[in-house]
């Protein structure tokens, strides 16, 4: 079907007079949990189609991680007892008479994660992998054969997406702090900096204010001195970053505000990340497709990671809907913002959603009939590239949090 146009009536999240917006860093441990059912989903890909020259069915959207127990020091600190992430979902465990591995790819993928992006972190003496994947149920694997004899995936769930763009001053300032301190060069002159990072912003009027919690990495600070020296350098970077990101207004920047004044009362780590000792983590609560949480805008509760990308619209349409938005802005002219919805139906082409909806904000609001058609072919465009997300999917060119 074809999308359907209609004007947004409501007033820009950027121009009302609060409004708040979040980001999860892939240190936190909801964050750390979507990344690994997402690597898994991508390793999973890749065996399936090395092995058998196609993807077969797998949903490694569940995983659950319980932190563990740490003693944090300056110079140091021990974890004492390691992190344990259990990793479940379905996934076809043999075919053609052939088992397959997956248990050992899912231990394998997850530890190969952790070791490349939580530097303090060791997988082997401080994270304990559990797996909890069941074969693939026989009705969602006939459902992928069949999609072979007709050539078209379909869609494995009724399921929705929605997306939008741009995104406004706030967003880009959340979205920008947090990059700057997961930023690979930040890290090599910043070692102290650990990947758990959460920016909480907050817009009244043209002034913004983000909330900063940062893991700082016991190994790499002396004292209680040196740890607030540091602590007032990082909040220069994310000052920085979110200034250049916002564009204009005021940004304020407060980091790690539940310190206290002994060295007991801080948000020292050993490993960089909350998972050693203070909090937990869960597949779906973090990042939505985008890379934020925004409660001011449309958003679905879809676990995207994990899902396979071949028919799981649960993933493919959050992740359209957002480029859809954007190809509607960045090729319509007189088009400030757009907003996509995308309803599947089990069962159905994913390319034929059975509800595509794109409002659009326009600088003319008179001038919606005169660019319909044009709206209806940039959207109907862009929706055509989902017969090709999985493949970039499978090469981890798709951001899903």
């Amino acid at each position: 079907m074809r999308a359907g146009v209609v004007l947004l009536d409501s007033p820009a999240p950027g121009a009302a007079p609060f409004e708040l917006a979040e980001r999860k860093g892939f240190g936190h441990p909801d964050t750390v949990c979507d990344a690994l059912a997402e690597s898994l989903s991508r390793a999973l890909c890749r065996h399936y189609l090395e092995r058998f020259g196609l993807v077969l069915h797998h949903n490694v959207d569940k995983a659950l991680l319980a932190g563990g127990s740490a003693r944090a020091a300056f110079g140091g600190g021990e974890v004492v007892e390691p992190i344990d992430i259990f990793i479940a979902g379905r996934a076809t465990r043999e075919a053609r008479g052939v088992k397959i591995p997956v248990d050992e790819i899912a231990i394998a993928t997850s530890r190969a994660w952790l070791r490349e992006h939580l530097r303090a972190l060791d997988p082997e003496r401080h994270v304990r992998v559990h797996t909890l994947i069941r074969p693939s149920s026989a009705d969602l694997v006939a459902l992928f054969e069949r999609q072979q004899a007709t050539g078209m995936a379909l869609a494995n769930d009724t399921s929705f997406g929605v997306g939008f763009a741009p995104l406004d001053a706030l967003e880009r300032a959340v979205l920008a702090a947090e990059h700057r301190l997961n930023a690979p060069a930040t890290h090599e002159a910043c070692p102290w900096i650990g990947e758990d990072v959460k920016v909480m912003g907050a817009r009244h009027g043209h002034a913004i204010r983000l909330t900063v919690a940062c893991a700082i990495v016991g190994r790499h600070v002396a004292d209680l001195a040196d740890y607030f020296a540091k602590k007032a350098r990082l909040r220069a970077l994310v000052l920085e970053a979110a200034r250049e990101a916002a564009g204009s207004g005021t940004v304020e920047v407060d980091v790690n505000t539940a310190d206290g004044e002994t060295a007991d009362s801080i948000y020292l780590t050993v490993t960089g990340t909350s998972a050693e000792a203070g909090d937990d983590g869960q597949v779906g609560r973090g990042n939505r497709a985008n890379g934020l949480i925004t409660p001011y805008r449309p958003m679905s509760l879809e676990a995207v990671a994990g899902k396979n990308p071949v028919t799981h619209v649960g993933k493919l349409y959050n992740v359209m809907a957002n480029r859809i938005a954007a190809a509607v802005v960045d090729e319509v002219p007189g088009v400030t913002e757009a907003y996509c919805y995308l309803l599947s139906q089990i069962g159905r082409p994913i390319a034929s959603p059975q509800l595509f909806e794109v409002k659009v904000r326009l600088d003319d609001r008179a001038a919606l009939d005169p660019l319909r058609r044009r709206v209806e072919a940039v959207a109907d465009d862009a929706l055509g590239g989902i017969r090709t997300l999985w493949r970039e999917a499978m090469e981890g060119r798709v951001a899903v949090w």
